[in-house]
């Protein structure tokens, strides 16, 4: 007797921890391991409280996973299929869904990371979670990137527009004059190791094993890379095609620029221009406002919340500048149509006994971490 096959669609995302006490364990997921120093579990633990993580859970849940898990119900009802989340570093984990998904039948999953733009550090490490998890229980098309959707660019572009709007005509009013904001998109930082080309792996170096102390110059091991990481190549070219949109109200070339914010706070090289760098040439160029819009986040977490809402805030109050913000997409429609769409692209059919081991990216050290 033939057994039917029944599909599904998977959502990968980071995850964040629910009460402030599950900081070091949910930091030992995100290093795979690596031990981290007590003064930085105590500043996320800040941070976190900063934006409203208390000792117990909050009813609606963090707002990562809450806005998570209500994109994988609206994209549900939308292609009125199953749809399951899965996050790398906390609850509801990768391992624990599939162990669901398997549970409940289903043959086979079409798998995107709710990360649009490919980079080892994160699509990468969902995908080898994915993997370990899965297993031969049933095959996966994995979809890597999708930083070039049309829809992610116009639902972007529809948070941008009344944010920006807003704040040159409260800026204008006070000038006495017309004036255009500068825009300024960002995107997650990450370690310019991780983005070398011709890299080499060094698996007898002491911080290539599990569990490692970070090594002091904070240099993190990627596996054998034979090319560039295509993240900050395709971060910038989200925003890119944003700008594009509002080139029909006004934006031009010269309004919009571009930085990598949450740099890690426990060493190393990280990717620049970093946002308070460009906040203060804003400053010095004679500006007196700005607009940010996060472009490879897809709903309101830390980096969001605490990172804009709070220290860049405060950073720019000081040099003179007034920050705003384009509302998150969290539950937009148009953010839900075009992953959607994002689903129907060419996916690589994953087949983990045939995988090279180059090809699998190493856990993060603690220089991972950014938030």
């Amino acid at each position: 007797m033939l057994t039917q096959s029944k599909s599904a669609i998977l959502l990968l995302a980071h995850g964040t921890p629910d009460v402030l006490s599950d900081m070091a364990p949910y930091l030992d997921k995100v290093t795979g391991g690596r031990p981290m120093p007590q003064h930085v579990v105590e500043e996320l633990q800040h941070r976190y409280a900063e934006i409203g993580l208390r000792d117990t859970p909050l009813p609606e849940g963090p707002p990562l996973t809450r806005w998570t898990l209500l994109q994988g119900k609206l994209l549900g009802e939308r292609l009125n299929e199953p749809v399951y989340v899965g996050m790398r570093n906390w609850h509801p984990y990768i391992a624990d869904t599939v162990a669901q998904m398997v549970a409940d039948g289903i043959t086979h999953a079409r798998v995107l990371c709710l990360a649009p733009q490919n980079s080892r550090t994160s699509t990468g490490l969902y995908r080898r979670a994915l993997m370990e998890a899965v297993g031969t229980q049933f095959t996966i098309e994995f979809i890597a990137g999708w930083a070039d959707e049309p829809l992610l660019a116009q639902a972007f572009a529809e948070r941008l527009w009344p944010a920006w709007a807003e704040a040159c005509a409260i800026t204008s009013a006070a000038a006495g004059k017309p004036v255009r904001v500068p825009i300024l998109f960002t995107a997650h930082a990450v370690p310019c190791r991780t983005i070398m080309s011709s890299a080499v792996s060094t698996p007898t170096s002491p911080s290539a094993k599990p569990g490692a102390p970070v090594p002091e110059n904070g240099i993190q091991n990627y596996g054998n890379i034979q090319k560039p990481d295509p993240y900050p190549v395709e971060c910038k070219q989200t925003a890119l095609r944003i700008a594009e949109l509002l080139r029909a109200v006004g934006l031009t070339e010269d309004n919009w620029f571009f930085a990598f914010q949450s740099q890690g706070i426990a060493g190393a090289p990280w990717i620049g221009p970093t946002v308070p760098d460009t906040l203060n040439a804003l400053a010095d160029s004679g500006h007196k406002a700005v607009v940010l819009q996060p472009v490879g986040f897809l709903c309101d977490h830390v980096e969001i919340l605490y990172d804009i809402d709070i220290d860049f805030k405060k950073q720019a109050a000081a040099l003179g500048l007034q920050l705003s913000r384009a509302e998150s997409l969290n539950g937009s429609p148009t953010l839900i149509r075009a992953i959607a769409h994002a689903l129907q692209r060419e996916a690589v059919l994953l087949d983990p006994t045939q995988e090279p081991a180059s090809q699998r990216p190493s856990r993060p050290t603690a220089t991972a971490v950014a938030a």
